[in-house]
């Protein structure tokens, strides 16, 4: 199969982070035993050797307990972090949806964070003037618009910024658990909206800790433990085994 089949490919891909082996408690401290050569590192490997091939059009979900990788996986894919050993390649655009509502300002109101999250996400005000109605809709904050963003529940600001991030449909939409946040009807409506996106072309990675949302939404699973790769393939027989491993 050719490259260009592939959304995405990971190969031998290890993140690697530095992390003090001692507390300094302030600034000049940290100068200090840097100037004096005396700052100790500890190697952590976030991911080790993490290969995935995605091809367009499949929806993945990654699996795994707390720090097994999966959201270091998906920064590593957005460009957000670089391997330190092994590549990654993308074929398309990303719709990256790590942090929703990453780019809004709490003193705004809603109305204004719209365009100000649009623009954070490259649309201009006019694109935004045209799909304003669509984002209120579908985050069904109408009664709230002009209420500052510092006041909204974090399931509120959720709604809001999955509205604004999939106005358009990208070759790539990567979900990391921002669903968590939502009530039952309106994760059940971004399920929807998500594989209305896949009916178009869209390739989807999605991390959720909700096993039954990943065999709803995904058709092939990728299982992380601890950085490394235990189990890829089929959505049902990746999620079984690892249902089976954490019962035991």
């Amino acid at each position: 199969m050719r490259e260009n089949d592939y959304a995405v490919i990971v190969e031998n891909a290890t993140v690697r982070f530095n992390m003090a082996s001692e507390r300094i408690d302030n600034l000049k401290e940290y100068f200090v035993k840097l100037m004096k050569r005396e700052l100790m590192f500890k190697e952590f490997l976030a991911l080790k050797d993490v290969s995935l091939k995605v091809k367009k059009g499949e929806a993945w979900g990654i699996v795994g307990t707390n720090g097994s990788g999966k959201s270091t996986l998906l920064k590593l894919i957005c460009g957000i972090l670089k391997p330190y050993k092994g590549t990654v390649t993308i074929n398309g655009s990303i719709a990256p949806l790590i942090e929703l509502g990453a780019g809004f300002d709490g003193d705004l109101t809603a109305r204004e964070n719209i365009y100000l999250n649009g623009a954070v996400l490259g649309y201009d005000s006019k694109f935004m003037e045209g799909h304003f109605e669509e984002i209120v809709d579908f985050a069904e904050l109408q009664d709230f618009l002009d209420m500052p963003i510092k006041n909204y529940s974090s399931g509120m600001a959720a709604r809001l910024g999955f509205a604004i991030a999939t106005i358009v449909r990208p070759d790539i939409l990567i979900c990391d658990e921002v669903l968590a946040v939502g009530d039952y009807a309106f994760q059940q409506k971004c399920e929807r909206r998500m594989s209305e996106m896949r009916e178009f072309g869209t390739t989807l990675l999605y991390v959720s800790h909700s096993i039954d949302s990943v065999k709803e939404v995904c058709d092939h699973a990728l299982w992380l433990d601890r950085g490394t790769v235990q189990m890829n393939g089929k959505v049902d027989r990746v999620c079984d085994a690892y249902m089976k491993e954490l019962k035991e």
